[in-house]
Protein backbone atom coordinates (compact mmCIF):
# COMPACT_ATOMS: atom_id res chain seq x y z
CA UNK A 1 0.00 0.00 0.00
CA UNK A 2 0.61 3.23 -0.27
CA UNK A 3 2.88 5.10 2.26
CA UNK A 4 0.93 7.77 4.59
CA UNK A 5 2.27 10.07 7.28
CA UNK A 6 -0.13 8.76 9.95
CA UNK A 7 0.14 9.57 14.02
CA UNK A 8 0.15 6.57 16.38
CA UNK A 9 -1.56 7.63 19.70
CA UNK A 10 -1.09 3.96 21.39
CA UNK A 11 0.59 0.50 20.47
CA UNK A 12 -2.26 -1.18 19.44
CA UNK A 13 -2.89 2.01 16.94
CA UNK A 14 0.38 1.22 15.29
CA UNK A 15 0.51 -2.71 15.48
CA UNK A 16 -3.10 -2.73 13.67
CA UNK A 17 -1.13 -0.53 10.80
CA UNK A 18 2.13 -2.85 10.53
CA UNK A 19 0.45 -5.80 8.44
CA UNK A 20 -0.74 -3.01 6.09
CA UNK A 21 1.91 -1.36 6.01
CA UNK A 22 4.05 -4.28 4.73
CA UNK A 23 1.10 -5.89 2.72
CA UNK A 24 1.45 -9.08 5.01
CA UNK A 25 1.13 -10.62 7.79
CA UNK A 26 4.73 -10.66 9.23
CA UNK A 27 5.65 -14.37 10.61
CA UNK A 28 8.97 -15.11 12.56
CA UNK A 29 9.66 -11.58 11.88
CA UNK A 30 10.98 -8.18 13.28
CA UNK A 31 9.46 -5.34 12.23
CA UNK A 32 11.50 -1.20 13.19
CA UNK A 33 9.24 1.88 13.15
CA UNK A 34 10.70 4.84 13.33
CA UNK A 35 8.24 7.95 14.60
CA UNK A 36 9.12 11.38 14.57
CA UNK A 37 9.15 14.52 16.72
CA UNK A 38 6.73 14.73 19.47
CA UNK A 39 3.37 13.92 17.69
CA UNK A 40 4.91 10.23 16.53
CA UNK A 41 4.49 10.17 12.82
CA UNK A 42 5.07 6.79 10.90
CA UNK A 43 8.38 7.18 8.96
CA UNK A 44 10.30 4.59 7.52
CA UNK A 45 9.20 1.11 8.49
CA UNK A 46 11.81 -1.83 8.29
CA UNK A 47 11.21 -5.59 8.48
CA UNK A 48 13.95 -8.50 8.68
CA UNK A 49 13.63 -11.90 10.07
CA UNK A 50 13.40 -12.48 13.51
CA UNK A 51 17.15 -14.80 13.30
CA UNK A 52 18.71 -12.25 11.61
CA UNK A 53 18.43 -9.72 14.10
CA UNK A 54 19.16 -11.92 16.96
CA UNK A 55 21.95 -13.58 15.80
CA UNK A 56 24.91 -12.99 18.14
CA UNK A 57 26.99 -12.99 14.85
CA UNK A 58 25.75 -10.69 12.27
CA UNK A 59 22.52 -9.51 14.29
CA UNK A 60 24.66 -6.60 15.58
CA UNK A 61 26.00 -5.55 12.34
CA UNK A 62 22.38 -5.40 11.05
CA UNK A 63 21.32 -3.46 13.88
CA UNK A 64 23.33 -1.00 13.49
CA UNK A 65 22.39 -0.77 9.05
CA UNK A 66 19.04 -0.76 10.48
CA UNK A 67 19.43 2.06 13.32
CA UNK A 68 21.16 4.14 10.27
CA UNK A 69 18.21 4.04 8.20
CA UNK A 70 16.01 5.54 10.74
CA UNK A 71 18.05 7.77 11.94
CA UNK A 72 18.16 9.30 8.46
CA UNK A 73 14.97 9.21 7.84
CA UNK A 74 14.55 11.24 10.95
CA UNK A 75 13.36 9.03 13.81
CA UNK A 76 13.89 10.40 16.71
CA UNK A 77 12.04 6.89 18.68
CA UNK A 78 11.78 3.59 17.13
CA UNK A 79 9.21 0.70 18.49
CA UNK A 80 10.24 -2.58 17.56
CA UNK A 81 7.54 -5.46 16.97
CA UNK A 82 8.61 -8.88 17.01
CA UNK A 83 6.66 -11.75 15.93
CA UNK A 84 6.94 -15.03 16.55
CA UNK A 85 5.38 -18.85 17.35
CA UNK A 86 7.95 -20.88 18.44
CA UNK A 87 8.56 -21.45 22.01
CA UNK A 88 12.13 -19.99 21.65
CA UNK A 89 10.64 -17.07 20.20
CA UNK A 90 11.07 -14.63 23.52
CA UNK A 91 14.30 -15.16 23.71
CA UNK A 92 15.19 -14.25 20.43
CA UNK A 93 12.87 -11.35 20.52
CA UNK A 94 14.50 -9.93 23.24
CA UNK A 95 18.31 -10.68 22.12
CA UNK A 96 16.93 -8.74 18.67
CA UNK A 97 15.56 -5.63 20.87
CA UNK A 98 18.71 -5.81 23.08
CA UNK A 99 21.07 -5.72 19.53
CA UNK A 100 18.76 -2.66 17.85
CA UNK A 101 17.87 -0.81 21.32
CA UNK A 102 22.62 -0.71 21.56
CA UNK A 103 22.46 0.30 17.78
CA UNK A 104 19.66 2.71 18.37
CA UNK A 105 21.27 4.53 21.60
CA UNK A 106 23.44 7.19 20.08
CA UNK A 107 21.73 7.91 16.25
CA UNK A 108 17.73 7.99 17.28
CA UNK A 109 17.22 7.73 21.32
CA UNK A 110 14.78 5.17 22.59
CA UNK A 111 14.15 1.78 21.57
CA UNK A 112 9.90 0.06 23.10
CA UNK A 113 10.07 -3.36 21.84
CA UNK A 114 6.39 -5.65 21.77
CA UNK A 115 6.33 -9.21 21.54
CA UNK A 116 3.31 -10.67 19.25
CA UNK A 117 2.62 -14.62 19.43
CA UNK A 118 0.37 -16.51 20.68
CA UNK A 119 -2.39 -14.41 19.19
CA UNK A 120 -1.81 -12.08 22.11
CA UNK A 121 0.57 -8.96 22.23
CA UNK A 122 2.55 -7.34 25.24
CA UNK A 123 5.73 -5.18 26.11
CA UNK A 124 8.86 -7.62 26.05
CA UNK A 125 10.05 -5.44 29.04
CA UNK A 126 6.90 -4.53 31.20
CA UNK A 127 6.96 -2.12 33.89
CA UNK A 128 4.48 -3.55 36.83
CA UNK A 129 0.93 -2.86 35.83
CA UNK A 130 1.48 -2.62 32.11
CA UNK A 131 0.13 -5.85 30.76
CA UNK A 132 -2.07 -8.29 32.15
CA UNK A 133 -0.72 -11.92 32.52
CA UNK A 134 -0.59 -13.25 28.91
CA UNK A 135 -0.73 -10.06 27.12
CA UNK A 136 -3.61 -8.26 25.16
CA UNK A 137 -5.52 -10.52 22.50
CA UNK A 138 -4.97 -8.98 19.32
CA UNK A 139 -8.72 -9.20 18.26
CA UNK A 140 -8.21 -5.97 20.29
CA UNK A 141 -6.91 -4.59 16.93
CA UNK A 142 -9.83 -4.86 15.10
CA UNK A 143 -11.49 -1.47 16.51
CA UNK A 144 -8.54 0.51 16.23
CA UNK A 145 -9.30 3.89 14.36
CA UNK A 146 -6.25 2.94 11.95
CA UNK A 147 -6.94 -0.20 11.01
CA UNK A 148 -10.67 0.88 10.06
CA UNK A 149 -9.20 3.62 7.82
CA UNK A 150 -7.22 0.93 6.00
CA UNK A 151 -10.04 -1.07 5.47
CA UNK A 152 -12.10 1.48 4.42
CA UNK A 153 -9.73 3.05 2.12
CA UNK A 154 -9.60 -0.85 0.56
CA UNK A 155 -5.77 -2.12 1.81
CA UNK A 156 -5.81 -5.78 1.70
CA UNK A 157 -3.50 -8.03 3.87
CA UNK A 158 -1.82 -11.00 2.12
CA UNK A 159 -1.44 -13.88 5.00
CA UNK A 160 2.20 -14.56 3.35
CA UNK A 161 4.82 -12.17 2.10
CA UNK A 162 5.13 -15.03 -0.59
CA UNK A 163 1.28 -13.55 -1.77
CA UNK A 164 1.93 -9.80 -1.53
CA UNK A 165 4.01 -10.44 -5.48
CA UNK A 166 2.06 -13.95 -6.96
CA UNK A 167 0.92 -13.15 -10.09
CA UNK A 168 -1.12 -16.48 -11.55
CA UNK A 169 -0.15 -17.85 -14.92
CA UNK A 170 -2.98 -17.47 -17.64
CA UNK A 171 -4.80 -20.17 -18.81
CA UNK A 172 -3.15 -22.69 -21.08
CA UNK A 173 -4.95 -21.87 -24.89
CA UNK A 174 -3.99 -17.84 -24.08
CA UNK A 175 -0.36 -18.67 -23.26
CA UNK A 176 0.00 -20.33 -26.57
CA UNK A 177 -1.77 -17.55 -28.37
CA UNK A 178 0.47 -15.16 -27.00
CA UNK A 179 3.83 -17.38 -27.73
CA UNK A 180 3.28 -17.67 -31.25
CA UNK A 181 2.25 -13.92 -31.37
CA UNK A 182 5.81 -13.05 -29.72
CA UNK A 183 7.73 -16.05 -31.82
CA UNK A 184 6.37 -14.17 -34.65
CA UNK A 185 7.34 -10.58 -33.17
CA UNK A 186 10.73 -11.69 -32.24
CA UNK A 187 11.26 -13.27 -35.57
CA UNK A 188 10.59 -9.65 -37.21
CA UNK A 189 12.90 -8.10 -35.09
CA UNK A 190 15.71 -10.58 -36.53
CA UNK A 191 14.10 -9.55 -40.23
CA UNK A 192 14.69 -6.27 -39.51
CA UNK A 193 17.78 -6.58 -37.83
CA UNK A 194 18.99 -7.97 -41.39
CA UNK A 195 17.72 -4.60 -43.82
CA UNK A 196 18.78 -2.12 -41.81
CA UNK A 197 18.92 0.22 -38.63
CA UNK A 198 16.08 2.25 -40.06
CA UNK A 199 13.83 -1.07 -40.30
CA UNK A 200 14.59 -1.86 -36.51
CA UNK A 201 13.65 1.60 -35.37
CA UNK A 202 10.09 0.99 -37.02
CA UNK A 203 9.46 -2.34 -35.04
CA UNK A 204 10.99 -0.36 -31.97
CA UNK A 205 7.80 2.21 -32.65
CA UNK A 206 5.43 -0.61 -33.37
CA UNK A 207 6.41 -2.46 -30.25
CA UNK A 208 5.85 0.61 -28.27
CA UNK A 209 2.58 1.25 -29.99
CA UNK A 210 1.72 -1.87 -28.70
CA UNK A 211 2.53 -0.98 -25.08
CA UNK A 212 0.73 2.65 -25.45
CA UNK A 213 -2.53 0.57 -26.58
CA UNK A 214 -2.47 -2.30 -24.22
CA UNK A 215 -2.81 0.92 -21.69
CA UNK A 216 -5.36 2.68 -23.34
CA UNK A 217 -7.72 -0.11 -23.40
CA UNK A 218 -7.85 -0.53 -19.77
CA UNK A 219 -6.01 -4.06 -19.12
CA UNK A 220 -8.72 -6.02 -19.21
CA UNK A 221 -7.90 -9.21 -18.53
CA UNK A 222 -7.65 -11.35 -21.83
CA UNK A 223 -7.49 -15.48 -21.17
CA UNK A 224 -10.86 -15.41 -23.46
CA UNK A 225 -10.17 -12.77 -26.11
CA UNK A 226 -8.77 -14.08 -29.33
CA UNK A 227 -8.97 -13.18 -33.02
CA UNK A 228 -8.21 -16.33 -35.00
CA UNK A 229 -5.89 -19.62 -34.52
CA UNK A 230 -2.81 -17.77 -34.49
CA UNK A 231 -3.32 -14.42 -33.56
CA UNK A 232 -2.37 -11.36 -35.86
CA UNK A 233 0.71 -11.37 -38.76
CA UNK A 234 3.38 -8.86 -37.15
CA UNK A 235 5.50 -8.45 -40.13
CA UNK A 236 4.79 -8.88 -43.88
CA UNK A 237 5.67 -11.93 -46.09
CA UNK A 238 8.90 -10.00 -47.14
CA UNK A 239 10.21 -9.38 -43.12
CA UNK A 240 9.58 -5.63 -42.93
CA UNK A 241 7.56 -4.35 -40.02
CA UNK A 242 3.98 -3.92 -40.94
CA UNK A 243 3.55 0.10 -41.09
CA UNK A 244 -0.08 -0.18 -41.02
CA UNK A 245 0.25 -1.84 -37.51
CA UNK A 246 3.06 0.76 -36.86
CA UNK A 247 0.86 3.84 -37.56
CA UNK A 248 -1.74 2.45 -35.02
CA UNK A 249 -4.60 0.76 -37.28
CA UNK A 250 -6.56 -1.80 -35.43
CA UNK A 251 -6.75 -4.05 -38.41
CA UNK A 252 -8.17 -6.80 -36.69
CA UNK A 253 -5.46 -7.23 -34.01
CA UNK A 254 -6.41 -8.93 -30.70
CA UNK A 255 -5.00 -8.47 -27.12
CA UNK A 256 -3.32 -11.64 -26.41
CA UNK A 257 -1.15 -10.61 -30.04
CA UNK A 258 -0.72 -6.97 -28.41
CA UNK A 259 0.75 -8.85 -25.12
CA UNK A 260 3.29 -11.32 -27.25
CA UNK A 261 4.70 -7.91 -28.95
CA UNK A 262 4.97 -6.26 -25.45
CA UNK A 263 7.00 -9.55 -24.64
CA UNK A 264 9.16 -9.74 -27.39
CA UNK A 265 9.69 -5.49 -26.87
CA UNK A 266 11.22 -5.26 -23.83
CA UNK A 267 13.59 -7.43 -24.46
CA UNK A 268 14.94 -4.48 -26.34
CA UNK A 269 16.83 -2.10 -23.80
CA UNK A 270 15.61 0.77 -26.02
CA UNK A 271 11.99 0.02 -26.15
CA UNK A 272 12.12 -1.44 -22.10
CA UNK A 273 13.52 2.63 -21.26
CA UNK A 274 11.03 4.16 -23.62
CA UNK A 275 8.34 2.21 -21.80
CA UNK A 276 9.77 2.66 -18.27
CA UNK A 277 9.73 6.75 -19.53
CA UNK A 278 5.87 6.25 -20.26
CA UNK A 279 5.25 5.67 -16.77
CA UNK A 280 6.25 8.81 -15.57
CA UNK A 281 3.85 11.43 -16.02
CA UNK A 282 4.27 14.97 -17.98
CA UNK A 283 6.63 12.76 -20.91
CA UNK A 284 4.67 13.47 -23.81
CA UNK A 285 5.35 11.70 -26.96
CA UNK A 286 9.58 11.44 -25.55
CA UNK A 287 9.42 7.75 -25.74
CA UNK A 288 8.14 7.21 -29.32
CA UNK A 289 10.79 10.18 -29.88
CA UNK A 290 13.42 8.12 -28.14
CA UNK A 291 13.00 4.84 -30.93
CA UNK A 292 11.99 6.29 -33.98
CA UNK A 293 15.61 7.10 -34.54
CA UNK A 294 17.99 4.65 -35.48
CA UNK A 295 20.49 5.94 -33.10
CA UNK A 296 19.89 7.47 -29.34
CA UNK A 297 20.02 11.01 -29.60
CA UNK A 298 21.82 12.81 -27.28
CA UNK A 299 19.20 15.44 -26.46
CA UNK A 300 16.64 12.79 -26.33
CA UNK A 301 19.19 11.03 -23.76
CA UNK A 302 19.27 14.01 -21.75
CA UNK A 303 15.26 14.05 -21.55
CA UNK A 304 15.40 10.62 -20.60
CA UNK A 305 16.99 10.71 -17.98
CA UNK A 306 15.19 14.12 -16.60
CA UNK A 307 12.27 11.89 -16.41
CA UNK A 308 13.92 9.65 -14.69
CA UNK A 309 15.00 11.73 -11.89
CA UNK A 310 11.15 12.51 -11.53
CA UNK A 311 11.49 8.82 -9.98
CA UNK A 312 14.34 9.09 -7.68
CA UNK A 313 15.46 12.31 -7.34
CA UNK A 314 14.85 14.03 -4.03
CA UNK A 315 14.96 17.40 -5.83
CA UNK A 316 12.47 16.48 -8.56
CA UNK A 317 10.42 13.45 -7.47
CA UNK A 318 7.11 13.13 -7.99
CA UNK A 319 4.36 10.29 -6.40
CA UNK A 320 3.55 7.95 -9.34
CA UNK A 321 -0.10 9.31 -11.26
CA UNK A 322 -3.45 7.00 -10.67
CA UNK A 323 -2.34 5.75 -14.26
CA UNK A 324 0.09 3.60 -12.86
CA UNK A 325 -2.14 0.99 -11.73
CA UNK A 326 -3.11 0.28 -15.51
CA UNK A 327 0.47 0.04 -16.54
CA UNK A 328 1.12 -2.91 -13.73
CA UNK A 329 -2.07 -4.58 -14.58
CA UNK A 330 -0.36 -4.60 -18.29
CA UNK A 331 3.30 -5.70 -16.82
CA UNK A 332 1.01 -8.39 -15.03
CA UNK A 333 -0.70 -9.97 -17.88
CA UNK A 334 2.87 -9.92 -19.60
CA UNK A 335 3.93 -11.77 -16.98
CA UNK A 336 1.20 -14.13 -16.47
CA UNK A 337 0.81 -14.74 -20.38
CA UNK A 338 4.63 -14.69 -21.04
CA UNK A 339 7.44 -17.20 -20.93
CA UNK A 340 7.84 -18.94 -17.55
CA UNK A 341 11.06 -18.09 -15.85
CA UNK A 342 12.38 -15.40 -18.38
CA UNK A 343 10.16 -12.30 -17.63
CA UNK A 344 13.25 -9.77 -15.85
CA UNK A 345 11.97 -6.80 -17.96
CA UNK A 346 8.38 -6.61 -17.14
CA UNK A 347 8.97 -8.22 -13.49
CA UNK A 348 11.54 -5.35 -12.82
CA UNK A 349 9.12 -2.32 -14.06
CA UNK A 350 6.34 -3.91 -11.92
CA UNK A 351 9.36 -3.68 -8.87
CA UNK A 352 9.95 -0.06 -9.82
CA UNK A 353 6.25 0.76 -9.88
CA UNK A 354 5.97 -0.89 -6.76
CA UNK A 355 9.07 0.93 -5.15
CA UNK A 356 8.00 4.13 -6.60
CA UNK A 357 5.13 4.05 -4.43
CA UNK A 358 6.71 2.82 -1.88
CA UNK A 359 5.82 -0.21 -1.16
CA UNK A 360 8.65 -2.17 -0.40
CA UNK A 361 7.86 -5.63 0.25
CA UNK A 362 6.43 -6.03 -2.64
CA UNK A 363 9.40 -4.58 -4.62
CA UNK A 364 11.50 -6.90 -3.23
CA UNK A 365 9.65 -9.62 -4.32
CA UNK A 366 9.33 -9.01 -7.35
CA UNK A 367 13.46 -7.70 -8.38
CA UNK A 368 14.21 -10.84 -6.78
CA UNK A 369 12.11 -12.76 -9.39
CA UNK A 370 13.17 -10.95 -12.10
CA UNK A 371 16.84 -11.40 -10.81
CA UNK A 372 15.86 -15.46 -10.38
CA UNK A 373 15.04 -15.44 -14.33
CA UNK A 374 18.10 -13.00 -15.51
CA UNK A 375 20.85 -12.97 -12.74
CA UNK A 376 22.84 -9.76 -14.63
CA UNK A 377 19.66 -7.82 -15.54
CA UNK A 378 21.33 -5.10 -14.66
CA UNK A 379 18.27 -2.75 -13.75
CA UNK A 380 17.00 -5.23 -11.29
CA UNK A 381 20.06 -5.61 -9.84
CA UNK A 382 20.27 -1.45 -9.48
CA UNK A 383 16.97 -1.34 -7.69
CA UNK A 384 17.11 -4.59 -5.51
CA UNK A 385 20.95 -2.50 -3.99
CA UNK A 386 18.46 0.87 -3.78
CA UNK A 387 15.76 -1.31 -1.64
CA UNK A 388 18.74 -3.26 -0.05
CA UNK A 389 19.98 0.20 1.34
CA UNK A 390 16.59 1.50 2.36
CA UNK A 391 16.73 3.93 -0.28
CA UNK A 392 13.09 5.99 -0.58
CA UNK A 393 11.67 6.75 -4.22
CA UNK A 394 12.49 10.88 -4.93
CA UNK A 395 8.98 12.29 -4.00
CA UNK A 396 9.82 10.89 -0.71
CA UNK A 397 12.89 12.56 0.18
CA UNK A 398 11.92 15.51 -1.13
CA UNK A 399 12.91 18.47 -1.27
CA UNK A 400 10.99 21.62 -0.03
Amino acid sequence: MDPVILRIDEPRELLAYVPHRLGFRPIESAVAVGLRGARARVGLVVRVDLDDLASPTHGPQLARTLAGHLGQDGATRVLLVTYTERDVGERLADRAAAHLAEACDVPVGPLDALLVTGGSYRCLACPPGCCPPGGRPLDDLRGTRVGAEMVLAGSVVADRREDVARIANANADARRSVARARRRWEAARLRAACRDEAAVAVWRSASLRAWREEVAEGAAPHSAVEGGPDGDEAASVDGSVDRTDAAGAAGGRTTLSRLGRIEAGLADRRVRDAVLVTLVPGTGLLPERSVRSPHPDPADDRLLGEAMARVADPSAGVPPPVTSRRHELVLEEVVAHGRRDAQAPALTLLGLLAWWRGDGARAGLLLERALEHDEAYRLAALLARALGAGLPPGWVRRVP
